[in-house]
Order: structure tokens, then sequence, then C-alpha cells
């Protein structure tokens, strides 16, 4: 037996570390991860939502142990067993059943009144359904930050593509400038200049490379993965994920999670608040006593009812103390409100103005500034423009580009945020 579960248990590691490497690109080659995929992993394994999860299992136990009925008490006793000779009546039977002791065998039944029962299912359910809305707002919020931190590898890796660009532009022209020395257009100084300039750039995008390997960790973080490495690669662009992401037409969407967790958390509180009340009210226990008593009364029944005399306690305590939770759990409700209005209004004012900047930067200046560098490349190349105006250009453009990528990442971020405040779905959108 002990073998077997050491087998099953050696499979199973097996199986979740093929699982692992299957995203985390153990292998010849990086994997391809999608946004749609590192959502999909990240719901399955995040260590939050799984403890979330654990919530909701717990808070169903507690709707089922809510629904139960209080268990009947059964007691058996045997008394006046004489402890001398010359004690108690004599009986022709000696045995135990015919001597004249007194046996007694009781049923007590406790029964809650007053709907102490129906508040506290009503509580336990409120419960549940709240726990399950806080298991669907913590996805959202799970999705959300996913989202951004693919967004953010996305930027670092165009930023490192960008400096490498920019770069690889500068040796060219230092091949340029090393042809002019040598023909006496231009100083050592000069092309030292060029060659450092495109040193620069180059170190500047092994810098982006590591802030993109850190992203990618990141992100393997939230998928839950045990090591992660940022060994993978992205399988879109940040316009592909900007244009997937933003906002259709206005619809109807789904009332957010939090909200419902909230809507619950009152009414949780409000049947609290009734059971408490209900508490006041005394729960009465009923008898049914079997009594033989040989040999006077061999066989007699007796019916009793008892229930505690609310005369010091009356649950003024609990009472109190549960209407101030409604009061919280109210307040609450009216905060959350308000604040998914705020988060909503800010979100779609971020979304349009940074969509609006992403579009100008990507349309308008980002040509400009390309044809620009063009042009005095060209007018560098023949003598026409001068050192400092190549490495203004070229500083410029790679500022402009760089600008250019941080606007369309800063428009998907902004499409994510407003997605998650209106809690619009974005599955449908996304490739898987």
């Amino acid at each position: 037996m002990k073998t077997l579960c050491a087998t099953l248990l050696l499979l199973l590691n097996c199986l979740t570390a093929g699982a692992q490497s299957e995203f985390i690109g153990q292998g010849p080659s990086p994997r391809l991860l999608s946004l749609a995929d590192a959502r999909r992993i990240a719901v399955q394994n995040n260590w939050d939502l799984l403890a979330a999860k654990s919530d909701v299992d717990a808070a169903t136990a507690r709707k089922v142990a809510a629904a139960e009925f209080p268990n009947p008490t059964i007691s058996l006793s045997t008394s006046r067993i004489p402890m001398d000779s010359g004690s108690g009546v004599p009986s022709s039977d000696n045995g135990f059943w015919g001597r004249s002791y007194d046996s007694i065998a009781a049923l007590n039944q406790a029964f809650e009144v007053g709907g102490k029962r129906t508040s506290r299912r009503e509580s336990a359910a409120a419960a549940l359904k709240g726990a399950e809305a806080r298991l669907l707002n913590a996805r959202r919020l799970l999705e959300q930050a996913v989202t951004k931190g693919y967004i953010a590898v996305l930027l670092a890796d165009a930023n490192v593509a960008i400096l490498r660009q920019s770069a690889e532009s500068l040796r060219k022209e230092a091949v340029i400038a090393g042809r002019r020395f040598k023909a006496g257009d231009i100083s050592f100084s000069d092309k030292s200049q060029i060659e450092i300039s495109a040193d620069r750039f180059e170190l500047d995008a092994e810098a982006a490379k590591t802030n993109a390997v850190t992203a990618r960790i990141a992100v393997e973080n939230l998928m839950g993965v045990t090591y992660p490495s940022g060994a993978w690669k992205t399988a879109e662009s940040i316009d592909d994920v900007a244009g997937a992401l933003s906002p259709g037409p206005e619809s109807q969407t789904p009332t957010r999670p939090d909200m419902v967790a909230a809507e619950a958390s009152l009414k949780k509180a409000e049947a609290d608040l009734k059971l408490q009340r209900a508490m006041r009210i005394p729960d009465p226990t009923l008898s049914l006593q079997y009594e033989h008593a040989p040999p006077d009364q061999p066989n007699t029944v007796g019916l009793g009812v008892s229930f505690p005399l609310p005369l010091w306690n009356q649950n003024q305590g609990n009472i109190l103390a549960t209407e101030a939770d409604r009061a919280q759990a109210e307040q609450q409700l009216n905060k959350n409100k308000a604040q998914i209005a705020l988060e909503t209004a800010n979100a779609r004012t971020a979304w349009h103005n940074s969509t609006e900047r992403s579009r100008h930067y990507r349309e308008e200046i980002l040509p400009r500034s390309a044809e620009i560098l063009k042009t005095v490349f060209f007018a560098y190349e023949k003598g026409g423009a001068s050192l400092l105006d190549l490495l203004s250009a070229e500083r410029t453009d790679n500022d402009v580009r760089l600008a250019t990528a941080l606007a369309a990442a800063d428009a998907a971020g902004a499409a994510a945020d407003l997605r998650a405040a209106i809690n619009s779905p974005v599955e449908g959108t996304l490739k898987p």
C-alpha cells in the first residue's frame, strides 16, 4: 500500500512539473505565451485564488451545518438500589428487572422557536453568496493584475527592441564616420562620440532586457509558478492587446462581484440581527420518560417540558453588537457604490485620454520624428549636417519611439482598468 501511494505521489509530481514546464519555457526554445493563456493559468494556479476557493468550501459547510436539526438526548438511570439486606421491598423475582429498583429511560428533544433556525439558514446562505462573490472579485482583480503584468512585459520588450535599433543605427553611422575620419572630414573626437552613444544605447538595452525578465517573473508569480524563470515570449504586441481590450459600445454588464459581496454581507448582518432578537425567546425541551419501579408501579410513563426563564439575560449585548454590525455593513455597501462609481469614472477618463495620446504619438509624432532622423542621417552622410545634429536627432527619435510604446502600454493598461471597473468580460476578445 505504501509503495502504491508513493508511486501515485511521484506520478502526480511529474504531471505537475510537466504542466509547469509547459508554460515556463523549459525546453530548447522559450514558449510563446498569449495573454489569454496567462489569465487561464493564473485562474487555475494562483495561490490567493485557491485560498478564496477554500473560503467558499468552508461557507458551504457552514450552510449545511445551519440546516441541521438539534440531536435528541437519551438518558438511562437506575436508583433505589438497596445498600444493605434490611432495606428495599421484597420481591418474588430476584432478577434485575424484577427487583424493586427504580429504572428510568428518558428522551429529550430541544426545539428552536421564534424563527431562529430560519434566520440561521438565511445568514449561512448570505455568507455563502458573499464568499462566492469574493471569489469572483478575487478572480477579477487577478485577471486585471495578469493583464497589466503582461502589458508591462510587452513594454519592456518594446524598449529593448527600440534601444537596440538605435544602437544598430548608430553603429552604421560609426562605420560611415570611420570612413570620413580616414578622409579627414571629421575628427577622432566626433567618431568616438558616435561610438560612445551606440555603446550607451546597447547598455540601456541590456538594462531593459533585465527589466523584461523581472516583469516576466512577476507574471509567472501571478500564474502560480513554483520556480519562475522568465523564459517565455509574448505572443502578441502592445497594439494587439490594446485593440482586444478596448471596450466596445456601452452595454449591460453584470454587477461587480465586490458589490454583490457587500450586499450579501448586509443580508447576513440582517439575518444575524433577527437571530439575536429571536434568542430572547426561550427554546423549549420536550421530554418523554418511561419508569420501571416494581412492585408498586411496575411501568409508568411521563411527559415534561423545560425552558430557561429570561429574567436576568435577555441577550441585549448580542443584539446591540449585531445592530452595530448591520449598520457597518450598510455603510460599507454605500461606500462600495461610491467607490465603484469613482473607479469607473476615473478609468473611463484615463482610457479616453491615454487612447488619444497613443493615437497622436503613433499617427503624428512618430512619423515626423522618423522623417526628420532620416533627413539628418542623409545630410550627415553627405557632410551637410554636424555630429551634434545627428546625435540630437537620434536621441530625439529614440525618446519618441520609447514614448510611443509607453503611450500604447498606458492605453492598453487603461483599457484593462476600465474593463475591470465595469466588470466587462474579455474572454471573447482575447485569442487563446
